[in-house]
């Protein structure tokens, strides 16, 4: 049985009224565009569902019936709109957001906190993985934005570049003498390297530009986050390739030196990624929108 909407939605305004006239009014509509409508709905369902009396109707028990269901399902909808025009406004919702720790730490914090001062309805959720798993992630649909390491080659990705960052390398005080005479890459890599574990996006970009100039990276410490690559660098256990932009702590307090190397590494980025063949929520579009500024 397909009946339109429009006539359970006269219907429910005519048993809330017990009137023809009174449903007219709230609906904008004739009186006898009313009564056509109940009308056609009660030969529709084969069944009478008012009784008309000389000063309106009376519900009969199937109309009753009838009405404790319809109304529900009228007035969900109506929650179901309102709650969309909420969400359009940015007064509830959901964005998820993925980024790995470093960047979470040394770059978003200031953004999430902005977001959140100005849409406190829309409930944050992040997830920090590696960028390989928040690649995954944005693919199956589980966050709606990465935050992550670039260069990212995912043809389904939209990638907006939102900070250029360096890789260097530093130590502690036992190999300060290399920041006197900058050794080239083909010397470094003799001394004992502190790098993040071969997963990690930054490793890779690193490892290949070295092997682009056949050099061999052998790490003799393999660690899991950035704050650890300057605490081992700090205490002398070798020298560490970290991002220079997320070290100025350590840099300007002076517990680690910067190793100015002859070649340096080149520059990347770090970015914000979507898919394209999915629209962003307005939380995301917002967000997009307060990050934008940092290009």
């Amino acid at each position: 049985m397909s009946i339109k909407l429009d006539l359970y939605r006269v219907f429910c305004s005519v048993a809330g009224h017990r009137s023809f006239s009174g449903a007219a009014r709230e609906l904008y509509m004739t009186q006898p565009a009313v009564s056509q409508a109940i009308m056609q709905l009660e030969d529709q369902l084969g069944i009478r569902l008012f009784t008309r009396m000389p000063r309106g109707v009376t519900i009969t028990n199937e109309g009753q019936l009838l009405y404790e269901y319809i109304s529900s399902a009228m007035n969900l909808i109506k929650v179901g709109e309102q709650k969309l025009l909420e969400a359009k406004d940015l007064l509830i919702g959901e964005l998820k957001v993925g980024v790995g720790d470093t960047i979470s730490r040394y770059f978003l914090l200031p953004y999430l906190e902005r977001f959140h001062s100005e849409s406190p309805g829309i409930k944050l959720r992040i997830i920090n993985r590696t960028t390989l798993e928040l690649c995954e992630m944005l693919k199956s649909g589980e966050i709606d934005m990465a935050i992550c390491n670039l260069p990212v080659d995912e043809p389904a990705f939209e990638i907006m570049e939102l900070k250029r960052i360096h890789d260097i390398f530093v130590c502690g005080d036992k190999y300060i003498h290399l920041t006197e005479n900058p050794p080239d890459l083909t010397q470094i890599v003799k001394y004992p390297l502190i790098l993040l574990e071969s997963k990690s996006n930054s490793r890779q970009y690193v490892e290949k530009y070295f092997m682009s100039l056949d050099i061999k990276i052998t790490p003799e410490i393999e660690l899991g986050s950035h704050e650890l690559l300057l605490e081992f660098a700090k205490i002398n256990l070798g020298i560490a390739c970290v991002i220079k932009e997320f070290s100025q702590e350590y840099l300007q307090r002076g517990v680690v030196h910067e190793i100015r190397v002859a070649e340096g590494i080149p520059p990347r980025s770090i970015g914000c990624c979507f898919l394209k063949s999915v629209s962003l929520s307005p939380a995301s579009k917002r967000f997009v929108d307060i990050l934008k500024p940092v290009l």
